[in-house]
């Protein structure tokens, strides 16, 4: 028997959640494919995706059958022992990449955070303490613990919270000269996004990241590539380093990874992975059986030829017709992006309203993201159906020609 449920609406919220965030005014409750249906019962089409989490939409058949057959199975066992789940999901990763190794967490931020530590102890190990320095970029982000927000290169995330980790410096995104001006020999890594996310959707040239490898490379600096948001097929290659056919020392994975359920990965070589013997570092939840199956059914569905090739073909379906609102419409002047990880850049007379354009879209049924103030965001499903591809276009043209009325 059920147990009746207390109702709750949005104004809940303020009065008993910590208030750092601001969700929108309505709460979603239920989600089938790429649409959701919020408390009214208003459907929504789904162009946000979690912030490129929910790689199959909302409740695929193959995520819950995996999720419930494994909470009637195992739930949690902890790392005094492993288990299958794990195992399976570690196999699957590194026959799929460059990787022999992983370490399974929670989340992008614990990825990273596992990353920048075993960059630091294998510099420690091999060339002493003074080999400590981190080299990332100037608007990067990579979570929101105190090491990741210090690595990441937006200070508003991570001034006021008393002395940040030193050894960090931050050179301009797609820059090769400012990169090789700032590596040194005490440089234990360099830090990039591929395709940088939440500063607005800026893809890497290819030549940035082959002189980055060449760079370490000649400094003995591990290459790490952050590719919470673009793993797992976001850029129609299961990882956008095999996208541009450049192969970093350490891969943090962890968004899409799940499909929704919390799940981090870090992926590197045998050779780096035994700085991190036993006891140096860890996490009681990370690599739990519910996780790693549900990421298993993600891997499977999402890393075929059939599904990768789709997700290049959904991208040039967005790409057109965004081009075309966005020459009709005078609102964006540019859309970029890789895969199903696509940004419109707000013309001059918009920028800074991308907030202003989501809250549009929403009143019209079409769910999207921002990444900064000048660019408005979609990362959808990775099998989005073409229907709704089409339908949640016309809503946002539709939203966008509201918001030009005035």
């Amino acid at each position: 028997m059920s147990v009746e449920q207390a109702p709750v609406q949005r104004a809940d919220f303020d009065q008993v959640m910590v208030p750092n965030y601001s969700p929108a005014a309505f709460i979603p409750v239920r989600g089938e494919g790429s649409r959701v249906w919020d408390q009214s019962g208003r459907e929504l089409i789904d162009f946000a995706g979690g912030i490129a989490v929910n790689a199959l939409g909302h409740c695929h058949p193959a995520l819950v059958k995996a999720l419930t057959e494994q909470a009637n199975t195992l739930w949690h066992v902890s790392n005094v022992f492993t288990n299958e789940p794990a195992l399976r999901l570690a196999h699957k990763l590194v026959d799929a990449t460059f990787a022999e190794r992983a370490f399974f967490c929670n989340s992008g931020a614990e990825s990273n955070e596992a990353a920048f530590k075993l960059a630091r102890r294998v510099a420690h190990d091999r060339f002493g303490p003074e080999k400590h320095e981190i080299i990332a970029t100037v608007n990067s982000f990579h979570g929101r613990t105190l090491f990741t927000v210090s690595v990441g290169g937006q200070p508003k995330y991570s001034d006021g919270f008393g002395p940040k980790i030193t050894g960090i410096s931050h050179v301009p995104y797609n820059d090769l000269e400012a990169l090789k001006a700032q590596i040194s020999d005490k440089t234990c890594a360099v830090v990039i996004e591929p395709i940088q996310g939440e500063s607005g959707v800026v893809p890497a040239d290819k030549a940035y990241l082959e002189g980055a490898r060449k760079l370490c490379d000649e400094h003995n600096a591990l290459l790490i590539f952050d590719e919470v948001q673009t793993g797992v097929g976001r850029t129609g290659s299961l990882y956008a380093y095999q996208h541009y056919g450049v192969t970093p020392d350490i891969l943090t994975s962890a968004k899409s990874l799940g499909g929704g359920f919390p799940i981090g990965a870090m992926l590197t070589t045998t050779d780096l992975a035994k700085h991190l013997a036993v006891g140096t570092h860890g996490t009681t939840y990370g690599g739990n059986p519910l996780a790693c199956a549900v990421a298993c059914a993600v891997l499977d569905v999402v890393n075929t030829p059939e599904t990768l090739a789709g997700i290049k073909a959904k991208h040039e379906r967005f790409k057109s017709r965004l081009e075309q609102i966005g020459q009709q419409s005078g609102l964006f002047t540019q859309v970029r992006g890789v895969g199903l990880l696509i940004g419109c850049v707000l013309s001059d007379a918009w920028k800074g309203k991308a907030k202003d354009i989501l809250n549009a879209a929403e009143k019209e049924g079409v769910m999207v993201l921002q990444a900064g103030p000048d660019v408005v965001r979609f990362a959808p499903s990775l099998v989005v159906e073409d229907a709704d591809i089409d339908e949640g276009l016309a809503r946002f043209e539709r939203a966008v020609a509201k918001l030009i009325q005035g």
